[in-house]
């Protein structure tokens, strides 16, 4: 993150996102797949399986795919290279990546629980779940919140703002945090699910 002095001369809290060469490299139908959307692929990859090669044919090697529902796949063919063109300055976007791991978590970090007394006799039970139920169902229901894994999991954030474009260097200026730790891969989408 970043920021960044608006047309008022405020600063904007910012996030840079580096805009790949994004190609289009397969149109589903909803006759055919299901859903009308395009597959996105990026980066390259050195090595890719047949059926990979195959699917790419001469559009490259790339190590990422993803799909994009869009409600009408007449505007685009195989081929199209997506820039950071296709977003406009205030455009609202909803990004989606994988948020920050923090391994195995407590239930006052995972939770916000509040933890025990520090004194009357608590001991060393300040950070612990306490009772998690009664004995007559003699099990732990699901869902019940107790220590664990935490992050790591697929968030989208919903109406982010793109307060800058660099065309020169591929960089989009979006305002605000977007999940995921540096250097991570997310998804960006406008609002209208058109671009």
């Amino acid at each position: 993150m970043t920021q960044i002095y608006n047309d008022k001369n405020l600063v904007v809290p910012v996030t840079k996102v580096l805009v790949e060469p994004n190609f289009i490299t397969q149109i589903k139908t909803k006759e055919k797949e299901g859903a009308n959307a395009i597959q996105v692929s990026f980066s390259t990859k050195k090595h890719l399986s047949k059926p990979l090669l195959g699917h790419y044919k001469e559009l490259g090697n790339f190590q990422f795919s993803r799909d994009f529902l869009v409600d009408d796949v007449s505007s685009y063919k195989v081929g199209d290279e997506i820039k950071v063109e296709s977003f406009a300055e205030n455009d609202e976007v909803s990004v989606t990546g994988t948020s920050k791991g923090h391994g195995f978590s407590g239930l006052v970090k995972r939770h916000k629980f509040a933890g025990h007394h520090a004194t009357r006799g608590t001991k060393d039970q300040e950070r612990t779940s306490g009772s998690i139920g009664a004995t007559g169902a003699q099990r732990v229901f699901k869902g019940t919140r107790m220590a664990g894994r935490m992050g790591g999991e697929r968030v989208t954030v919903l109406g982010l703002k793109i307060i800058k474009i660099d065309k020169e260097n591929n960089v989009l200026y979006i305002k605000g945090a977007i999940p995921g730790a540096r250097n991570s891969m997310v998804m960006i989408k406008t609002e209208e699910n058109k671009r």
